[in-house]
């Protein structure tokens, strides 16, 4: 039986194949009752949208590429996930790349792996520094995740991490610990993610009037559970006796939990834990563990859009193009986004009028909701009875 075609569906609804077209690109011009029409006669004879003959047809291919360090890193396998989903659900394909923190490989992402076939990227830069942005102004539509650059030259979506530091902290003095340890952590002025999650620790410390004792600080050279368990170990080898753990990841509290039982000491009663991410693992663990949970859905979410909002800009998008088609959506809470720098120097405004005019708009910084998630790593483990607001999982 022969796949339907437009023309097919126009015959069944009684109307033109423009509208159609109309129908399923969603203008708004379109009445009710002919988009009842329209959609009762695609379902029933099975119509199914090319998107690929849709895509080559606007120039492009369909497909964005979420470039990340780790795959073997639940964080990043979680956030994968949802945002294939979102990709999914506006009509995008998704490639996957792993860069290992290998700066020729984001810089291989930046400029689209030398080939046409990703439409813009999603990426997570270990390795890169703000120049490599800044010199890239013709580059492929670009959304940055985590903390390691701040060129300001391309949308960016992360939580607060030093406020989620300084949170967790608080949480662990609350608790009477003084001595915290922060596995994988760097007391440094860069913006990478350790960096700035120090400094929320720093920061809470100087609020408690906690001195501050740099060999509480545990630099790794991998954010893994083997890297958490023998940061560790050589804490505990080096006398430190810590009372209490921040881990900059969930990895690298797990191996901390498992390092603490091996040298006989109780978490929480002993050494109380708290992690980031909230990954999965965490959950099931043994004690559960506390943790930082950042709004994976909503990061996905968030960068989804951006993207599609400067793919569209690239392309020049404007009047004429329906607001939900693929590649057209507007950036986050209703803005186009606009700037120069690896998004490119074409500008559009916070609306289609404003696209039309050409109003030029900085990058996106877009922070998302994290909170603190205490479980039995730290729950009813108090040292002291330090007053303090209590969160619950």
């Amino acid at each position: 039986m022969a796949r339907p075609r437009i023309k097919d569906v126009a015959l069944r609804a009684g109307v033109s194949e423009k509208t159609v077209s109309n129908v399923i690109n969603d203008y708004v011009h379109v009445s009710e009752r002919t988009r009842r029409v329209v959609r009762q006669a695609i379902d029933d004879l099975g119509y199914r949208v090319n998107l690929a003959g849709r895509h080559l047809r606007r120039g492009r291919t369909g497909i964005i590429a979420l470039v990340v360090p780790e795959l073997d890193l639940p964080y990043f396998a979680e956030l994968a996930n949802l945002i294939i989903a979102e990709a999914e659900r506006n009509g995008l394909t998704v490639l996957v790349h792993q860069t290992r923190a290998d700066r020729e490989h984001e810089l291989a992402a930046l400029d689209g792996f030398g080939s046409d076939f990703a439409d813009g990227v999603i990426l997570s830069p270990l390795a890169l520094v703000d120049e490599d942005l800044r010199s890239r102004s013709g580059a492929l539509p670009t959304v940055l995740l985590g903390e390691k650059l701040n060129a300001g030259c391309a949308d960016h979506v992360a939580i607060d991490n030093a406020a989620a530091a300084r949170e967790a902290t608080e949480h662990l003095l609350q608790l009477g610990r003084r001595r915290i340890l922060v596995v994988g952590g760097l007391d440094g002025e860069s913006e990478g993610t350790a960096e700035v999650r120090t400094r929320g620790y720093r920061a809470a410390l100087a609020a408690a009037g906690v001195p501050f004792d740099p060999r509480l600080v545990v630099p790794v050279a991998k954010f893994a559970t083997p890297d958490g368990a023998a940061a560790m170990h050589r804490a505990l080898t080096d006398g430190l006796a810590p009372d209490a753990v921040l881990a900059l990841n969930d990895q690298m509290a797990i191996g901390a939990v498992r390092a603490l039982h091996e040298r006989g000491l109780r978490v929480p009663e002993d050494v109380a834990v708290v992690g980031f991410d909230d990954v999965e693992a965490g959950r099931y663990s043994v004690p559960t563990l506390t943790t930082v949970a950042p709004d994976k859905a909503e990061i996905a979410a968030v960068a989804v859009a951006l993207l599609i909002g400067r793919i569209a800009e690239s392309q020049g998008r404007g009047a004429g193009e329906p607001a939900g088609a693929p590649g057209n959506a507007p950036g986050v809470n209703g803005a186009v986004p606009a700037h120069g720098g690896v998004n490119g120097a074409a500008a559009t405004g916070g609306s289609p009028a404003g696209a039309r005019a050409g109003r030029v708009l900085p990058p996106h910084e877009r922070v998302v909701p994290h909170r603190l998630v205490i479980r039995e790593s730290t729950s009813g483990a108090r040292k002291s009875t330090v007053p303090g607001p209590r969160a619950g999982d």
